[in-house]
């Protein structure tokens, strides 16, 4: 059954059919609400919201663009509403209270380890979301820029502008994590 035979029947109350869409769409929608939150935790509590409302917004669901970009709308826009609540009222964890004790307490005795994965999240992390989302859309799911498009309700050439401004943001903040490495050794 392809997704949208499955979302005519959720549309018809199929919770076998509803099943098959969120195992097909889980690891995925975790994985970008991760990268655009940076809080595991959280990419899989908006995840699990995500699919409440495909179940009960199904109903909705017109045809009109693959159900993935309405399923990547729909985590998008919740993932968004989450960073604004985050801006309001920010909240520091003990484990990153902890995780900060630690770095702080072995970079006085070892280089600190600058890897590209951890430079490439802190790059990311400091992405406005408006370029973040596209970005991580095109180039870790693959999806086109027409799809983002969709997804971000926005116009093709303003995804693109997006996605090459989000780019080098990246570009030029991973420069400049090599270029401190480089000085440091």
């Amino acid at each position: 059954m392809d997704d949208q035979e499955l979302i005519r029947e959720v549309q018809k109350g199929d919770e076998l059919a509803f099943g098959k869409i969120v195992s097909a769409y889980k690891d995925r929608i975790v994985n970008f609400l991760y990268q655009f939150t940076g809080d595991y935790q959280k990419a899989v509590e908006l995840s699990q919201e995500t699919f409440l409302r495909v179940y009960f917004k199904a109903g909705k669901y017109k045809p009109v663009a693959p159900l993935s970009s309405w399923i990547y709308a729909i985590a998008s826009n919740l993932a968004k509403t989450e960073m604004k609540k985050a801006r309001k009222f920010p909240t520091v964890s003990l484990d990153e209270i902890a995780a900060h004790d630690m770095r702080r307490n072995a970079s006085s005795e070892d280089p600190p380890d600058p890897g590209l994965i951890s430079n490439l999240r802190e790059a990311l992390n400091a992405l406005h979301p408006r370029y973040r989302i596209p970005v991580v859309l095109k180039d870790m799911e693959g999806f086109s820029q027409e799809e983002i498009a969709q997804i971000m309700k926005k116009p093709v050439g303003t995804i693109k502008a997006r996605i090459s401004r989000g780019r080098s943001f990246l570009k030029k903040r991973l420069e400049k994590a090599l270029a401190g490495e480089k000085y440091a050794v």
